[in-house]
């Protein structure tokens, strides 16, 4: 048998007790732990657990790319039958030529600015020994089997040229231009709209089956997960605490760290329901739990022997393990956190808006005399104590209104903003101090918001001095009042964001956004690049605020289950018209505009099942020059006759105020298919 028939025999990865270790200070502390996995050829296996966990860790040390001061500690790695810490200087960098392909979270990170996708494409084919023609030839070809359909104009592009999506798609196509083993997907789809992220997922398994490549798929999306991977792995504080496949795993989790996970979840109920349950306290420092299970701090079910005893992995049956003494007790798992009470302020009878759109438009010139127009003819209103749901893919026009609202792009002559009954000016630089600190943001990414420089007393006290004009010890004592209304302490305050956990920064930006109590607040994305444990917990919080004061909410989102979770009200914006808007129960369980019909087919869910997919053919239409008729018409799988080419579709809203967009007659559009949280299922009849 030949080396190569050998490899082709092994699984494409196995972990043996594969332990890592980081040294800080002189000091080695453990980050893996005897983890042990094997996936096979053509398998796609799940590695899902909070920030910190060692998912990453895991990619890294089997390509032997840790950190200065990280090391493999123990065990073994195998990829494609070779051990990665026996291999030289020379075998090591063929192994990761040709054996391993990884695809980062953001693919704009991940390609040269600098250079056409044709010029990065044909040099991973002549890293393998191809010529400069034989090169472009094979790398327009692989563009084509991703479902990019025009390759010549996409190698000809500059990587920002091309929508997420497409950046996606190159990416995975040049991880498997070498044909890889193992393909390694590190959080690929976060940052992605729900049709994006399924088209994603589906090219990734039509690949795999087709290359035969295996698929380490590194997420903490969990609906992402099952409906990908054949199998799954949880991680907690480094170590492999469950394992199964992937739907027997998340439908009857057999640890309470799984079962905590799936909890954490907006997966019942509309607006108004329970609390969302969240895990309590943070993953342990490395090494700090020496003896018994590193989750027992955690847990529901912990015991004397759990703090004494560490437990091994137990075989649970039909090839799933957990390590919990207490695996056949998950059902009695108890609430592992009570929401707080909150008093929430009676409404009067006669309630009005508090803030106004009326006919807003957005018209950005270009060179050439050309215009885009990014926003049409939006009108909505938003009462106190609402949130409104913005949903649509990206190029929809949801952050163009987001910047109108907040006064960061002027809004075209004949639109009006009014807040609270008071036309406000369309430039934030125009507009009194009163209407800026009425109106909010949150953003998506806190690392990005909090400057890292300043401690989070710095960074609420100024926003706190700027926008409430408060000073002095008056100052001190709100910043010590909007800590403490976001669930932290004053051993917060000296601290800068690089020493908070994910889940405590957003909380510090929340903190900042409620600095001048504000009518309004955008919420941009807030919990999309989070954990769904600390997603959890910033969704409650945000809830709790509201009650308490009354503030109203602007939430976009591609997560559906979470604009069920929080949203009065859904607004489906497509290529900067609104198509549908309308209580969320409406909205989500129908008649659906055939656009929301189609986002909401995408969303994927935990149990790892769909109902019937709707696909969109194509992309957005360039607003640059937008379709005729009913902008949706060029994507339509509901368009039936040339009056959607021709004429631009009526608002028409029902008793509740459900106004859709659309020349279908209500009876004909989809209905009877109701989302539950993240799922999606066909209702009876």
């Amino acid at each position: 048998m030949t080396d190569r028939a050998r490899d082709a025999s092994a699984p494409a990865l196995h972990l043996d007790d594969l332990s890592v270790a980081y040294t800080v200070r002189g000091r080695d502390l453990p980050v893996l732990s005897n983890v042990g996995l094997t996936i096979e050829r053509g398998e796609a296996y799940g590695l899902v657990g909070e920030s910190g966990s060692g998912k990453s860790t895991v990619a890294l040390a089997l390509q032997r790319v840790l950190p200065p001061n990280g090391r493999i500690s123990g065990g073994h790695a195998r990829v494609a039958g070779k051990d990665v810490m026996e291999l030289g200087t020379a075998a090591l960098r063929k192994m990761r030529a040709n054996d391993v392909a990884m695809v980062f979270q953001d693919p704009g990170k991940a390609l040269n600015p600098s250079l056409t996708v044709g010029r990065q494409m044909a040099e991973v084919y002549e890293i393998l020994g191809a010529s400069s023609a034989e090169a472009r030839k094979r790398g327009e070809a692989i563009l084509g089997r991703v479902r990019i359909s025009d390759p010549g104009r996409v190698m000809a592009s500059f990587p920002h040229q091309l929508s997420g999506g497409m950046q996606q798609r190159v990416v995975i196509a040049m991880a498997l231009a070498k044909d890889p083993a193992l393909l390694i997907l590190d959080e690929p789809t976060t940052g992605l709209d729900a049709t994006i992220e399924a088209e994603v997922l589906d090219l990734v398994d039509t690949l795999r089956q087709e290359f035969g490549a295996a698929v380490l798929f590194i997420s903490h999306n969990l609906a992402a997960v099952a409906s990908l991977c054949n199998r799954v792995g949880v991680l907690y504080a480094g170590k492999l605490v469950e394992e199964g496949p992937a739907r027997a795993l998340f439908a009857d989790p057999r640890h309470p760290y799984t079962a905590g996970l799936l909890r954490c979840l907006p997966r019942a109920g509309f607006k108004g329901g329970p609390a969302l349950d969240n895990i309590p306290g943070f993953p342990p420092v490395p090494g700090s739990i020496t003896k018994g299970c590193v989750f027992a701090p955690r847990c529901g079910l912990a015991e004397d022997r759990c703090r004494s005893e560490e437990p091994p992995l137990y075989d649970v049956g039909e090839g799933r393990g957990s390590r919990c003494h207490f695996h056949d007790r998950i059902d009695d798992l108890p609430r592992m956190s009570e929401p707080p009470p909150v008093n929430t302020p009676e409404r009067g009878p006669d309630v009005q808006p508090v803030l106004m759109l009326e006919r807003l438009s957005k018209t950005y010139e270009l060179p050439g005399n050309r215009q885009v127009q990014a926003l049409r003819d939006v009108s909505l209103t938003l009462n106190p104590g609402e949130t409104l749901g913005l949903v649509g893919e990206s190029g929809s026009g949801k952050s163009t209104l987001a910047n109108l609202i907040l006064g960061l792009a002027e809004h075209d002559e004949g639109g009006a903003i009014s807040l609270d009954g008071t036309p406000v000016a369309a430039s934030v630089h125009a507009r009194p101090r009163e209407a800026i600190q009425a109106i909010q943001i949150i953003f998506q990414n806190p690392d990005s918001a909090l400057n890292r420089a300043h401690t989070v007393k710095h960074l609420i006290g100024r926003a706190v001095e700027r926008l409430a004009g408060i000073t002095g010890a008056k100052r001190n004592t709100r910043v010590t009042q909007l800590l403490e209304a976001v669930r932290l302490t004053p051993r917060q305050l000296p601290a800068k964001p690089r020493q908070l956990s994910g889940g405590m920064k957003q909380r510090v930006a929340v903190a900042r956004a409620f600095a001048a109590d504000p009518r309004v607040i955008v919420c941009d994305e807030p919990t999309s690049a989070l954990d769904v444990s600390v997603q959890s917990a910033i969704l409650n919080l945000l809830s709790e605020l509201q009650a308490e004061r009354q503030v109203s909410y602007i939430l976009i989102s591609h997560d559906l289950g979470v604009v069920r979770h929080l949203s009065d009200r859904i607004a489906v914006m497509y290529l900067g018209r609104l198509m549908e808007i309308g209580p969320a129960k409406s909205v989500l369980t129908g008649p659906h505009h055939p656009y929301t019909e189609a986002l909401l087919s995408a969303a994927p869910t935990v149990t790892g099942e769909r109902g019937t997919r709707i696909r969109l053919e194509g992309q957005i239409p360039s607003p640059v020059n937008p379709p005729s008729g009913c902008v949706f018409h060029t994507r339509c799988p509901r368009k039936f006759g040339p009056i959607c080419e021709t004429e631009e579709p009526g608002f028409s809203a029902d008793t509740e105020g459900h106004a859709i967009r659309c020349h279908l007659d209500r009876s004909e559009m989809g209905r009877g298919r109701e989302m539950k949280g993240v799922e999606i299922v066909e209702a009876n009849g």
